[in-house]
């Protein structure tokens, strides 16, 4: 019989005494298999990742998380608690980087992907003790005995299986366009992980370089506008990343918007009239105004000559779906023209937007659309290309000299300083880059509706988080960039043929070796992590070739929302175990995984029911959506920032009871 300790004198102690009997009489299974199993109470468990020290932060959630299940319990429902780690991506990779002193990619294949990725292996249960011992501490009854783990091939073939399904239905495609870009981890990043890494307030360059007109524009635009003189004509525009400048290609302008013509300091100036005095102040003679549509067709010289410094020339060509073809300067008709483009803004800049297809989104459209020229002359590490005044340097700290540059020719109007919102990347803390690539996507946008209409369904606390900011984020919903150039993650299940480039998907261990060169290699195969995947060749069904897997892993985003199914190795077996525990009744974290775990739970789950697998387009029927306890300064508490309270030192002062209650 359980006889505790005088609470008078500790609280920690009696809790101590708590523990040790649940354990001797196995208290938490008893609970679990003594109530009926047609009456369940389905919880999951959002999987933390264990190759860092818990802090006092987490303890929220799993307290939130022990709560309602015990609740539960104690009103007849029987409510197992699966365990769950998530093992994949860049939080361990960025780890083991620093305990092996690794900086970049080359140097990580180097040092050799095989070894790396043993180490990663190693790293992520680094402190999985400290984990368990912590949420035994706080009394979190959840089942760690057999816990699913994201790396197990097991789950990574429940994965494959997913985006089988997705690619069955064409919801998986390849698309060269501009990605979110970390160029210290050299890797996409989907939309929900940079909405994560958003700062208020930073400082970046605002320039506003001149583009002349070629002499015969010039003279065009003067017979169009009528206006005399031999002055240079040039256009201003407005940018805050000077280091994309050299992959200009093309001006917009607004073709409805008024333009004027204005004399400073002896040459001519183009901008919007509107944006005139905050351009160009009030030393200004106006020659001549009229509509954008006048400026669309002309030629200005560019600023930089990329070939010259060894940088490959491409064009979108319009007969292949806008298809990237070499070229050279010289045969691309629109090379360095102004377009007409209802994006352009009046609002703020100069209304003449300078694009470079190379990098921004509305830049690459707009390249498609009219056949432009595309330079990249910036490397995936964000580096100036080898030829240019500013080899090697990150982008970044090359702006001030690009500035100095074209001030010295005197093509630089003004600069400055602007402080704006940037996003970073939520790891490394890198300033992101958008960068045009070739990325696999899932097409999200397909089943925006269904999303919707399934997340009407969610009884969500606070409640202002179902039409705010999640709904939100469905509205403006956008296809979901899921490859990425790692090494430490689930490989992306899709082959080439490198005779007649066919591509192909797979969905299973036995679809891999009915479609392998050697079945006896995928006999064999005890990881399907890379390299040893990317070992694995398929028999082309269309010309006979070899097929080899392409690079890209999978973003670990993607695990984590998988967990409904891959927990349970569905469709592959305990089908009747998941076809009870779907979907889940409650789920609970941080209001930071609104973008996170709580979308891709989401969106895997419609996307699944729009293919006809499971029953509905929800993953979960109420969800908690906890706050964040923020240090003195009032930023959350992180491991990353190193602002993090050690749980033990309050839990041995006060009692988990006490923490949990306050919490």
């Amino acid at each position: 019989m359980f006889k505790p300790v005088d609470s008078r004198q500790s609280f920690p102690k009696l809790e101590e005494e708590v523990l040790k009997w649940w354990k001797a009489n196995d208290t938490f299974r008893k609970s679990v298999d003594q109530r009926p199993e047609d009456k369940l109470f389905v919880f999951y468990e959002g999987p933390p990742t264990a190759n860092n020290r818990p802090g006092v932060h987490h303890v929220l959630a799993r307290a939130f998380k022990d709560l309602f299940p015990r609740y539960k319990t104690m009103r007849g429902y029987r409510v197992p608690r699966k365990g769950g780690w998530d093992t994949h991506g860049l939080p361990v990779e960025l780890e083991v980087e620093r305990e092996l002193g690794l900086k970049t990619k080359p140097e990580i294949e180097q040092f050799g992907v095989e070894e790396f990725n043993r180490r990663c292996r190693e790293s992520v249960f680094k402190y999985v003790q400290e984990w368990q011992a912590l949420t035994e501490r706080i009394a979190m009854w959840v089942d760690m005995e057999e816990p699913y783990r994201t790396y197990d091939n097991n789950y990574i073939e429940s994965v494959w299986w997913i985006v089988r399904k997705l690619w069955e239905n064409d919801l998986l495609y390849l698309d060269y366009r501009s990605t979110p870009h970390c160029p210290r981890c050299e890797t996409s990043l989907s939309d929900a992980e940079v909405s994560l890494g958003y700062k208020d307030d930073t400082p970046d360059p605002s320039v506003f370089p001149k583009f002349r007109l070629t002499a015969e524009s010039a003279a065009k635009l003067r017979a169009t506008a009528q206006f005399e003189g031999d002055e240079p004509v040039s256009l201003v525009a407005w940018t805050t990343t000077p280091w994309t400048l050299p992959g200009n290609t093309a001006l917009a302008v607004k073709p409805d918007a008024p333009y004027g013509i204005y004399r400073v300091d002896g040459e001519l100036l183009v901008v919007a009239k509107e944006l005139a005095e905050s351009v160009l102040g009030e030393e200004r003679d106006e020659v001549r105004f009229g509509k954008g549509d006048a400026l669309v067709g002309l030629k200005y010289e560019p600023l930089y000559d990329p070939e010259a410094w060894g940088v490959p020339a491409l064009t979108f060509d319009r007969t292949q779906n806008g298809r990237l073809m070499p070229s050279t300067i010289a045969e691309v008709e629109m090379a360095y023209t102004v377009l007409g483009a209802e994006f352009v803004s009046m609002e703020d800049g100069t209304g003449i937007v300078h694009i470079a297809p190379a990098f921004g989104g509305e830049d690459f459209s707009l390249g498609k659309e009219h056949g432009l020229l595309f330079v990249q002359p910036v490397d995936l590490r964000g580096q100036m290309p080898a030829g240019s005044p500013w080899a090697g340097q990150f982008v970044k700290k090359a702006d001030p000299k690009i500035i100095a540059e074209l001030e010295s020719r005197g093509l630089m109007l003004k600069h400055g300083t602007i402080k704006h919102t940037y996003p970073f990347c939520w790891r490394c803390d890198t300033p992101l880059l958008y960068y045009a690539k070739p990325t696999w996507y899932v097409r999200t946008t397909a089943v925006k509706d269904s999303l919707l209409e399934g997340n009407s369904k969610i009884n969500w606390y606070p409640d202002h988080i179902k039409t705010g900011r999640f709904g939100d984020w469905l509205r403006n919903n956008i296809d979901w960039g899921l490859s990425r150039e790692r090494y430490w993650g689930t490989p992306l299940p899709v082959w080439r043929c490198t005779g007649c480039d066919a591509v192909d998907c797979v969905g299973s261990r036995a679809m891999l070796r009915e479609r392998a060169v050697d079945p006896a290699a995928v006999d064999a195969l005890e990881d399907f992590h890379r390299p040893y995947i990317d070992r694995i060749e398929l028999k082309c069904e269309k010309c006979g070739g070899a097929m080899k897997r392409t690079p890209e892993l999978m973003d670990a985003w993607f695990d984590s929302g998988a967990m409904p199914y891959a927990q349970w190795h569905y469709p592959f077996e305990n089908r009747d175990v998941f076809e009870k525990m779907f979907p889940a009744d409650f789920i609970c974290e941080g209001v930071d995984q609104t973008r996170g775990w709580f979308y891709t739970l989401h969106a895997e789950a419609v996307l699944l029911n729009a293919v006809g697998v499971v029953p509905e387009n929800l993953a979960y029927r109420n969800v908690i959506c906890t706050g964040h306890i923020q240090d003195e300064k009032g930023r959350k508490m992180s491991k990353s920032l190193g602002n993090a309270v050690d749980p033990w030192s309050v839990i041995e002062t006060t009692g988990a009871d006490a923490l949990r209650w306050y919490l």
